[in-house]
């Protein structure tokens, strides 16, 4: 037999093997393959015919790929089922604003980038079976080009259009209509970042704070015309915890590492590296933030009916945490549907705001949690729009993409600044271009003030000071100054 023959025979029983052990891990975990195929933003409204022929098209390719006189047929049919596969891929990082599970077995352990180039290879590696077999068979080099692009371009087609008609069918235009304010931004400075696993920690009167997911025992610090980067390593005094989700913040003069998973929490002074246990055991939480040394509001479950809840946890009681149900309003689950995120008033101590990812409200808070205050966004989005399933072994999953109304939320003096994910009314594809609308909110006043728009840009986590406007985009940190003063009345936008 010739070496291009035994190639073509490797190349064809690896994929074999890929595929029938794709299929069979699918099986096995059926129901969760379901559900994460139901959650993609792609696929949500194709997950039933989806999850099954994902399925049978494997084994069918395999059972190609063993037969020789099919096998050609399993090689384009490899080639195009990778392509779709890479495709698939490339749109849900660059394209998509929620980013599902894997696809399971040993592909589940890799990184989504991992998993790009690992099938950018295994296109690489059928393709190179698909020309050695088209040459045995003397077929003209312009004909399996032919073919091999045909088969590359429609499977690429096949997921751009699931991707366009998802993405029409989840993010439907909305009835509201921003005022945009005119060249409300300037933009000042950048930082390049070693990595882009960086969120806002905080201030002081020099500079912002940034922790880090990947290095969460760093605390790396700016001036805030980020001319310089001071990286502080912690040391704690316990560190044999099993931390899941070890976190940092910053309130002057000390910075607080926790996590509500073990849990613990440790303070330090920001001019000392060493930070001391202040609570262990007190209370479970998912969220914090300082009202002062020995104070916080943090987000946790009730013990009883495992529902989010804001509470009070102040260390100087007996009775520690205090439960405040009623701050969040459960709709459906009490749960998904009051998820969302805790910020501080970045300008006044004892001022902190809720905002929920699925719905149109945000809530200010004082520090005693005695004074609330609940205003809705512009966003018509009153009701989660969320569907919840329960698997087999008691978990509770969301059974496709939720409406995600809110992304990121900074709260200060006055002024909310909320980036939202929807477009509003007037506002065609050919403007925003990819971008992001913050709404800006009177708190004192109970509403609405005006909007402007980002750069195109990736948007990890935003804070406002008195110096302008930061946001955490990928490796870069960008310094946004406001126009000042505000002049004339915000105008609706129609064109660019």
């Amino acid at each position: 037999m010739k070496r291009s023959s035994i190639l073509v025979s490797i190349i064809s029983y690896f994929f074999v093997l890929l595929f029938v052990y794709a299929a069979i891990s699918k099986i096995l975990e059926f129901e969760n393959f379901q559900v994460q195929i139901a959650q993609s933003p792609l696929l949500t409204a194709f997950a039933g015919f989806t999850s099954y022929s994902v399925i049978f098209a494997e084994f069918i390719i395999a059972l190609f790929l063993l037969v020789p006189k099919l096998r050609l047929a399993g090689l384009y049919s490899s080639l195009g089922i990778m392509t779709a596969f890479t495709a698939y891929i490339y749109i849900i990082l660059n394209y998509s604003d929620f980013i599902p599970c894997s696809c399971g077995g040993i592909l589940e352990k890799m990184s989504w980038s991992e998993h790009l180039l690992f099938n950018i290879m295994c296109i690489l590696i059928s393709l190179t079976a698909v020309i050695i077999s088209e040459k045995q068979k003397r077929t003209g080099i312009f004909t399996y080009t032919l073919y091999a692009g045909i088969c590359i371009l429609a499977s690429c087609f096949l997921v751009i259009i699931l991707f366009v008609q998802s993405e029409r069918i989840i993010k439907k235009e909305n009835n509201f209509t921003r005022k945009f304010l005119p060249n409300y931004l300037i933009i000042k400075e950048k930082r390049v970042l070693d990595h882009d696993h960086y969120y806002f920690a905080g201030k002081d009167n020099q500079g912002v704070y940034l922790g880090s997911r990947s290095t969460p025992l760093i605390l790396t610090k700016t001036d805030y015309k980020l001319k310089g980067i001071a990286p502080i390593k912690i040391t704690t005094d316990q560190s044999n915890h099993p931390f899941k989700n070890l976190r940092i913040t910053v309130k002057e003069p000390y910075y607080y590492l926790y996590d509500g998973t073990v849990p613990i929490i440790y303070r330090g002074r920001l001019n000392n590296h060493y930070a001391s246990t202040i609570s262990k055991g007190d209370a479970f939480f998912s969220q914090l933030s300082v009202i002062d040394s020995m104070n916080f509001i943090i987000r946790t479950q009730d013990s009883r009916t495992h529902e989010y809840e804001i509470a009070r946890l102040d260390l100087n009681e007996n009775n520690k945490v205090i439960l405040f149900p009623s701050i969040l309003e459960k709709q459906i689950d009490g749960i998904f549907d009051c998820d969302g995120s805790l910020v501080e008033n970045t300008q006044r101590r004892d001022e902190f705001m809720y905002t929920y990812f699925y719905r149109n409200q945000l809530i200010t808070m004082s520090g005693n949690l005695r004074k609330i205050k609940r205003q809705t966004t512009i966003d018509p989005t009153s009701r989660a729009q969320i569907n919840i399933t329960t698997l087999s072994n008691g978990t509770h999953m969301m059974e496709a993409p939720p409406l995600r109304v809110n992304l990121h939320t900074a709260l200060y003096g006055n002024h909310a600044y909320n980036v939202s994910s929807l477009p509003g009314k007037y506002e065609p594809t050919r403007t925003r271009k990819g971008r992001k609308a913050v709404d800006i909110y009177r708190i004192d006043r109970n509403e609405y003030t005006g909007s402007f728009y980002l750069p195109e840009q990736k948007i990890n986590d935003i804070m406002v000071t008195e110096h302008g406007l930061y946001i955490l985009s990928g490796k870069q940190l960008i310094r946004y100054q406001f126009r000042k003063p505000l002049q004339g009345e915000a105008e609706n936008l129609t064109s660019e």
